[in-house]
């Protein structure tokens, strides 16, 4: 108990840390990253320590604390026989070290063959509906099957040899028996040793030397945990791309955005976005250049500009403080925890900051009605307490995108950021989210992303993307008077003009 108790604590610590590591990495590198090899890191590799720590390090003490007291009996008692009974046991030791250099890349090609099946088997399951609906079965089982065969055959490889080390630490056990039975009992015929003595010797020497043929199964246990330690801690040493700062944002966080001279892109691909200026867009900008304030509804067609860049540079600003340079609790305390601002319409002027886990009946149906979501909340057999199953798997797509937005709601954000809310609803639910939108954004910023111009049009401000670049900017009746890129999508999706 003494020992796998704090076995226990050290496995269940380091999977939190890894755990909570993970979940600060960037978004692009899960993207990168099969989830099921990620997960075989935080299970698998962390149960692998496990078991060297629980089995192999006891083992290890036991067989180390029994060499001492029985060698010293043979002290007292032989010093000649000491030195038969005790010469396997540095042929062992040397044997093991030989070993362990043998084993070392065959169980870490082991892990990572456990790695790659538990990726495809989590995809796999992830994308059943995909599978079944192009009658895929027996392909995919042909490739679970190869990825199966593959960590297999490294586990048969590490086995084999670590296999080969047990017969050799058995004759090296049996060659010192023998020299021990051998001299001891001519010792004792020529009455150089008691018969008594002679009979605790044989039997100190089994229980000495017979321990050490667990030393091939410690031996693999090691190499198991060694290599899934590698992998933990290569897990753990994942940089975290994300700057800490130092800077604290002031409560209530305000809603305004500022984007002056912004570029990025992905990797070290070309930059996607060129010299993004909220403030100044480079082409026949409309009338109103006020700053944006609080309140307003900000939207930029078409889609693409909002994905997650990986490098950047320029000044993109919040509440008037570089967002870079925001320190990490700031971000989360002012940025993202509930109750930052009075966007959300779960909340009125007296009701306490409180949303997410703590919310409450109440909120959760204000936000669930201004997402559009009630009724077909309401139509479910258990309404509020339905069981919607892994990723929304019970739901329609339009469903899951109103119940997502009405998460967003009850976030109580400063700040609301809506990449393709409405891709996914009809026509009349698509009204009845802008209207709620509009309410609910009355005190707060909202930063709309969208193909269909529809779910834009109320906005204050609109700016026009086109190949990464802010080509036209203005409300939606400037940006018709303009006559440019806005008027001409916007002809095209109300059917005032064909695309050929």
């Amino acid at each position: 108990m003494l020992w796998r108790g704090p076995a226990q604590g050290v496995e269940h610590d380091l999977r939190v840390e890894a755990y909570d590591h993970v979940q600060h990495l960037d978004p692009g590198w899960h993207e990168a990253r099969p989830a099921g090899s990620t997960l075989a890191t935080l299970n698998d590799d962390v149960n692998q320590l496990e078991r060297f720590l629980d089995i192999g390090a006891p083992a290890i003490l036991q067989t180390a604390l029994n060499v001492l007291l029985v060698g010293g009996v043979f002290a007292v008692a032989s010093g000649q026989l000491l030195v038969l009974a005790f010469l396997p046991i540095p042929l062992i030791v040397i044997g093991s070290l030989v070993f362990q250099k043998r084993l070392e890349p065959l169980y870490v090609r082991v892990r990572g063959a456990v790695a790659d099946l538990s990726g495809t088997l989590s995809a796999n399951l992830a994308g059943i509906a995909t599978i079944k609906a192009f009658t895929a079965e027996n392909r995919e089982r042909d490739r679970v099957s190869a990825v199966s065969q593959a960590y297999r055959d490294a586990n048969t490889a590490a086995i084999r040899s670590s296999a080969a080390f047990v017969p050799l630490v058995r004759m090296a056990i049996l060659a010192g028996f023998t020299c021990t039975l051998l001299l001891g009992g001519w010792a004792t015929l020529r009455g150089e040793l008691e018969v008594g003595l002679y009979s605790v010797l044989v039997f100190m020497t089994q229980r000495l030397l017979w321990p050490l043929t667990d030393v091939a199964e410690v031996l693999d246990l090691y190499q198991r945990g060694r290599a899934s330690a590698s992998r933990i801690l290569g897990l753990l040493e994942e940089p975290v791309t994300v700057p800490a700062g130092v800077t604290a944002l002031s409560r209530p966080v305000a809603g305004r955005i500022e984007l002056r001279g912004v570029r990025s892109g992905y990797g070290d691909g070309p930059d996607v976005l060129h010299d993004i200026d909220t403030g100044r867009p480079r082409r026949r900008d409309a009338r109103d250049r006020r700053r944006h304030r609080l309140g307003q509804v900000l939207a930029a067609p078409p889609s693409a500009a909002l994905r997650r860049p990986a490098v950047g540079t320029g000044p993109l600003r919040r509440a008037g403080r570089p967002r870079p340079r925001l320190g990490l609790a700031a971000r989360v305390d002012g940025l993202r925890r509930p109750g930052t601002s009075s966007c959300s319409p779960a909340r009125s002027p007296t009701t306490s900051p409180t949303a997410g886990p703590d919310a409450t009946r109440s909120q959760i149906t204000a936000a669930a009605e201004a997402a559009a979501a009630l009724e077909f909340i309401d139509a479910l057999p258990d309404g509020l307490d339905a069981w919607v199953g892994e990723r929304g798997v019970t739901l329609s797509g339009g469903q899951r995108q109103r119940l997502a937005l009405a998460r967003a709601l009850l976030r109580d954000p400063a700040v609301l950021v809506l990449d393709e809310a409405t891709s996914a609803v009809d026509n009349e639910t698509e009204a009845a989210i802008q209207r709620s939108l509009r309410r609910a954004t009355a005190q707060c910023t909202a930063l709309v992303v969208a193909h269909r111009l529809s779910t834009v049009r109320h906005a204050h401000r609109i700016w026009v993307l086109d190949a990464g670049r802010v080509i036209e900017g203005g409300t939606h009746d400037d940006l018709l008077a303009l006559d440019g890129v806005y008027a001409a999508l916007w002809r095209v999706q109300t059917g005032e003009l064909v695309p050929r």
